[in-house]
């Protein structure tokens, strides 16, 4: 079991022992460092606060600096929690935790925020089928249709599939195989697709499923 916070670097590709290529994601996976341990007496539950990455301390609240400071480590990007049983080992505040808790093959989860492609229509975000293409239809191509009756129920229900802000969501990616780990470089490169652009911040913890 494993968990770290990295960050994507982009995708490329790899070839297998079929000599066929694997379209994959490197990521740079750490060095993350625990900034607070957290307990059932105190806090009601047991886990551990991974951050990761460097900020410029001029631009760091005193409270949040302070908070960094009880570890002993400097202030990161990305701060996250998970579950105890996904280290292995006991960890204090401002120990390291490096690609190591992982191992080539091994299945992961990914979760990351998707890029952001501001306001799209019902044909674009939720697949659509749109109007007819003929029959004197001029408007109609890629309307959503009705969205609620005008007697009956008088209303659109909530949840209804509209037009909207497209993306920018939580997203989990489950059951991807790491294919290398680079331990001197702090890469892992995982076969297929992560959500996010480049050098977005993603959460990498070991399936359960």
């Amino acid at each position: 079991m494993g968990a770290i916070l990295g960050k994507k670097i982009g995708m490329t590709r790899l070839y297998n022992d079929k000599r066929e290529a694997v379209p994959c994601t490197v990521i740079q996976a750490g060095p993350c460092f625990i900034a607070q341990v957290k307990n059932t007496e105190k806090d009601g539950y047991d886990a551990y606060q991974l951050g990761f990455g460097e900020r410029d301390e001029k631009k760091v609240t005193k409270p949040v600096a302070g908070h960094y400071k009880k570890a002993g480590v400097n202030p990161g990007y990305m701060l996250s929690e998970v579950s105890k049983d996904l280290l292995e080992g006991e960890f204090v505040a401002g120990n390291p935790v490096s690609v190591s808790v992982f191992k080539e093959g091994e299945k992961i989860n990914v979760l990351g925020v998707t890029k952001g492609k501001g306001f799209a229509g019902v044909v674009k975000r939720h697949n659509f089928g749109g109007g007819s293409r003929t029959h004197g239809q001029s408007d109609r191509l890629r309307a959503p249709g009705s969205v609620g009756g005008s007697s009956d129920p008088s209303r659109t229900f909530k949840g209804t599939r509209m037009a909207g802000r497209m993306g920018g969501a939580n997203v989990t990616i489950r059951n991807l195989e790491i294919v290398r780990i680079m331990p001197e470089s702090n890469l892992i490169v995982v076969k297929g697709a992560v959500p996010g652009p480049k050098n977005s911040y993603v959460k990498i913890v070991s399936t359960t499923k």
